[in-house]
């Protein structure tokens, strides 16, 4: 057995079942349900914002979801497989043509939105 299978075998318990997550993809705007420890306490906080990017293989799976906040934009990058990640939701579908859409950092106003899959090509 070659090295790459080797560490594949022993991550493979710590990946979270498929069914777990839903079919989302680049451009979609999703919700992500990440739990916070502050202290001896923790809660949920949601983050909602466009996924720009999905990177790496394995349990080493992260995704790149950004949102703007007082006119600034802020990503921030969540492992896919963590146990802090209590759901994702989607809450609408992108049609994005990219497997990076890294060009909307640099993009504002209305720019900045994607068409909606589901409403067809229409802007």
């Amino acid at each position: 057995m070659g090295q790459q299978q080797t560490v594949e075998s022993v991550t493979a318990d710590q990946l979270r079942a498929d069914d777990f997550f839903p079919d989302f993809s680049v451009g979609d705007t999703i919700n992500v349900h990440y739990t916070i420890v502050e202290g001896d306490k923790e809660r949920v906080q949601i983050f909602q914002g466009v996924l720009i990017g999905r990177k790496g293989r394995g349990v080493n799976t992260t995704i790149t979801v950004r949102r703007i906040v007082a006119n600034e934009g802020v990503e921030r990058i969540f492992p896919l497989h963590s146990p802090r990640i209590a759901k994702i939701e989607i809450v609408r579908q992108g049609d994005a043509r990219r497997a990076k859409l890294y060009f909307l950092r640099d993009r504002i106003g209305k720019s900045r939105r994607l068409r909606d899959r589901r409403r067809g090509l229409k802007s």
